[in-house]
């Protein structure tokens, strides 16, 4: 009887064992199940699923000024799609707002390849080059947006600037003229205007536009100061203080006109003789700016009969050509 017991004993034993086994290769040889080395327990990966980015969720960061974030959104936007130059080119405005023109100027430049008439993109790549130091190529640039638009009140600014840039001040005259033309409330075609007169030693023709950029826009420390600048260069240091004094209430921080305004009441300084009337000033280029755009009315018009003559077959002397052509 013990000798028995002690087989069949044996028997579940062995029987045991071995739906121990059959369990531990299951165990083994599952993937789903988590593999044992020391302490440490593994589990796969799980996919990382990503979304798109979409055009407009980029923007809205753009728009809050998040430009960084917003580059590195419309940089993945542009790897799934890149045929559409608006994303290559909002990479290239969030680009240049974070401070990295270089990447600005490449996506630009990418626009560009997609579409050679985005305008956007070949003036805020010339505002680019501009900051960069290479007017040459920034000329190029807004010359052939305004190829397409030439009645753009941006792009003559940006016209005028560039010209200016590259050493031809009579044609940054011309531009910022035309910009007055089309638009008389153009501040800041108002302001370069006088900057380019007082970087010429011409002060004096200065004081009329910052006068009238002042009169509409009293409340810019740039203007302000700019013809505070004019007006001290020109022999009116008392008018140009009280020009340095509202740039400072404007931007109590602005050290151009703390330094302007100690300069002109630091003692020594004459008091101006006689007077000058600001206001009168700022009609008086109002008014130039009025004859500017009967001029520009006047162009057009011939131009209109230019094209109209030579859709007809008909001749147009060499010296009208040449004038459109200058002015344009």
């Amino acid at each position: 009887m013990s000798r028995q017991l002690s087989l069949s004993t044996l028997a579940l034993i062995v029987v045991a064992l071995g739906c121990s086994d059959s369990k531990q290769d299951k165990t083994t040889t599952s993937a789903a199940t988590p593999t044992v080395t020391g302490a440490a327990v593994s589990t796969p990966a799980e996919p990382v699923v990503t979304t798109p980015v979409s055009y407009e969720a980029a923007e809205s960061v753009f728009g809050t000024g998040r430009f960084a974030e917003a580059a590195g959104l419309f940089s993945d936007y542009t790897v799934t799609h890149p045929e559409n130059p608006w994303g290559h080119y909002m990479l290239g405005m969030s680009a240049w707002k974070a401070g990295d023109r270089e990447q600005a100027l490449a996506a630009f430049d990418q626009a560009l390849r997609l579409d050679s008439t985005h305008r956007k993109s070949l003036f805020n790549s010339g505002r680019v080059l501009l900051e960069t130091g290479r007017a040459k190529e920034a000329l190029a640039q807004i010359q052939n947006a305004l190829d397409q638009e030439p009645t753009s009140n941006e792009g003559l600014r940006l016209l005028g600037r560039a010209s200016y840039e590259v050493g031809n001040v009579d044609s940054a005259i011309q531009a910022y003229h035309r910009a007055l033309s089309i638009d008389e409330r153009d501040v800041w075609s108002m302001n370069n205007l006088g900057l380019v007169y007082i970087q010429q030693g011409r002060s004096d023709e200065a004081i009329p536009p910052l006068a009238r950029a002042v009169e509409i826009r009293g409340n810019s420390p740039v203007f302000q100061n700019n013809l505070a600048t004019a007006l001290e260069r020109s022999g009116y240091p008392a008018a140009a203080a009280e020009a340095y004094e509202a740039s400072l209430a404007a931007d109590s921080t602005y050290a151009k006109a703390s330094v302007g305004l100690a300069r002109v009441t630091g003692g020594g300084q004459e008091v101006e003789s006689t007077a000058i009337d600001l206001a009168a000033l700022s009609q008086k280029f109002q008014d130039q700016i009025e004859t500017w755009q009967l001029t520009t009315t006047v162009r057009d018009s011939v131009e209109t009969v230019s094209d109209s003559v030579l859709i007809s077959g008909g001749e147009v002397s060499d010296t009208l050509s040449e004038e459109c052509d200058h002015d344009l």
